[in-house]
């Protein structure tokens, strides 16, 4: 059986998220909500915690105020816990004046905290991926191996392949050759690793694991910032790398369309990822909700979280968020509603209401296609969000498109009648 309690968990949250703006414009992106419940960043959490790793540093940098929030008040050790969870955030120091430039440029600046965790090995993930993987199999992979690096490999389809960085594996999956993003027939004719013709790249999934002292060692060494494009392509030269190869569901949920497309494929019948295994559930913050509403209407493929309040509405192809409420005669097909933050109090909606304010939530009559709501969303009544598909990007006071998809920000507001 691997130790691993000699393996570090070091989750990378530093990223700004540009593409998934402007979801991140007030959260990083591992604090993005996924799945009506959930933040990204309890996917590799809850992964650490199933494969017995009980040191998880999580490094963070821009718009760290909810994920750190989000990480005190979930994943509390108690006394008698073995272990810790640690969140490392960007600082200025005696010998670094800047932001973390990258990846590697962030474990490089925090090495005198990540080096006191004692670890034999490191185990670096990234905050924004959907997966379940049990890292003691990565672990052990690595160390029977003998490599210095193991890098996470998923196999990946041609039409797929011009968008990871590409390795090529040899003999016992060693990693032989990479190539970042490789666009062209005769670079892709180079690169294929298996006899699969559906899926014969192996893709980077960003995921790795380092014995300590290499690690170390590459940081000082390699001059670049970013792990996939500068030190694993270096490690290559002089190290023994490893690949593991992972054929589960795996999502890197990096742009609006994918965050998109990832949470209605959980409100299907038979959704690729299980958010109700009883062996290795996902993790998130405890909160005292009460049970969901629904006073009619229709519900049909819809992911419903707690305590929301529906009217007599019409539902379909939906996730429906934390206290959502939504009113009567609404329609809302294909829309991603990730609810709100808290309940309004009856004071509060009366000083809505005198301020011509709609309440949290989606008022009467409204009809919403192909849609994000963000938390504390307030949509007034009657309002038209229609779904187009040549929808230019376009940023307006109250709303956003990206990927043809509408964005409502997190506490805007679109008043009565509004059509977008």
């Amino acid at each position: 059986m691997v130790e691993m309690r000699k393996v570090l968990g070091l989750i990378l949250g530093g990223g700004q998220g540009s593409r998934l703006y402007p979801l991140t414009h007030e959260r990083s992106k591992p604090a993005v909500p996924l799945a009506g419940k959930y933040r990204l960043i309890d996917i590799p959490m809850s992964n650490c915690f199933h494969a017995d790793i009980d040191k998880i540093a999580i490094l963070t940098q821009f718009n760290s105020a909810s994920l750190h929030r989000h990480i005190y008040r979930t994943y509390v050790r108690d006394m008698f816990t073995k272990g810790w969870v640690q969140i490392l955030a960007a600082e200025q120091t005696p010998t670094s004046h800047d932001w973390y430039q990258g990846t590697a440029d962030a474990v490089r600046k925090q090495w005198i905290e990540i080096s006191q965790a004692g670890a034999d090995h490191i185990l670096i993930l990234a905050g924004d991926h959907l997966y379940r993987m049990d890292y003691r199999e990565f672990v052990a992979a690595h160390i029977d191996s003998e490599a210095d690096i193991t890098v996470a490999v998923q196999p990946v389809s041609r039409p797929d392949a011009p968008s990871f960085g590409i390795l090529k594996l040899g003999e016992n999956d060693e990693i032989v050759q990479f190539k970042e993003k490789p666009q062209t027939d005769e670079e892709l004719d180079s690169m294929v690793s298996t006899d699969d013709r559906h899926k014969p790249f192996m893709a980077s999934m960003g995921i790795y694991v380092f014995r300590t002292e290499v690690l170390n060692e590459m940081l000082k060494a390699v001059d670049g910032d970013d792990f996939g494009k500068n030190i694993i392509p270096a490690g290559l030269e002089s190290k023994k790398v490893q690949g593991f190869v992972f054929d589960g569901f795996w999502e890197d949920i990096g742009t609006i369309r994918r965050f998109y497309e990832v949470n209605l494929m959980m409100a299907q019948a038979d959704p690729p990822f299980d958010f109700y295994s009883a062996e290795a559930p996902i993790f998130t913050r405890p909160r005292f909700l009460p049970g969901s509403t629904f006073s009619g209407g229709a519900l049909d493929h819809v992911l419903l979280a707690d305590g929301c309040k529906i009217g007599n509405a019409t539902i379909r192809n939906a996730v429906v968020g934390l206290r959502s409420v939504i009113g009567d005669s609404v329609t809302l097909t294909n829309t991603i509603m990730m609810g709100a933050d808290y309940f309004e109090t009856d004071a509060e909606q009366t000083k809505n209401r005198r301020s011509k304010r709609a309440n949290i939530g989606i008022g009467n009559g409204s009809v919403i296609d192909g849609a994000i709501l963000d938390k504390n969303a307030r949509i007034g009544k009657g309002v038209i969000i229609r779904h187009m598909a040549d929808r230019p990007d376009q940023d307006h006071e109250n709303w956003v498109s990206r990927d043809g998809i509408v964005i409502v920000p997190k506490n805007a507001h679109i008043p009565d009648s509004t059509v977008i």
